[in-house]
């Protein structure tokens, strides 16, 4: 059963950003089944445990992002080194990433890519 606050949260979005959005959704779930979804910071975010990895939201001019972080509280990030050979992300620091997407199509043409890079986040993130 879907969480309600996720299901209201999703029930407020326009159509086009809805199908964006839910195309991520799907690809973070894929890359790691045991995450658990729940909205902070007024959007979707997935947890390994009660820490968020995976941030959705939408662009404030147009499109959707995911945001790959280790959590809401800053983390010595000095030693922290995840690779992007794909470049998908912009890194405004070593341990956050920045995806953008103008729609659901530039999503699932990257599925594959995101699903990969995803996994491999959470698996370099991994506190369980």
């Amino acid at each position: 059963m879907s969480d309600p606050t996720i299901e209201a949260y999703l029930a407020r979005l326009e159509p086009d950003v809805r199908e964006a959005i839910d195309a991520l959704r799907a690809i973070v779930i894929e890359a790691d089944p045991g995450l658990s979804e729940r909205i902070k910071w007024n959007a979707p975010s997935f947890a390994v445990g009660d820490v968020d990895r995976i941030t959705l939201g939408i662009e404030r001019k147009s499109g959707v992002r995911a945001v790959l972080h280790r959590g809401a509280k800053a983390k010595d990030s000095q030693d922290f080194v995840f690779a992007d050979p794909t470049k998908l992300a912009k890194w405004p620091a070593s341990d956050r990433g920045v995806l953008t997407f103008a729609d659901a199509a530039e999503v699932e043409a990257k599925r594959e890519a995101l699903r990969d890079l995803f996994a491999r986040w959470i698996a370099a993130t991994d506190t369980r």
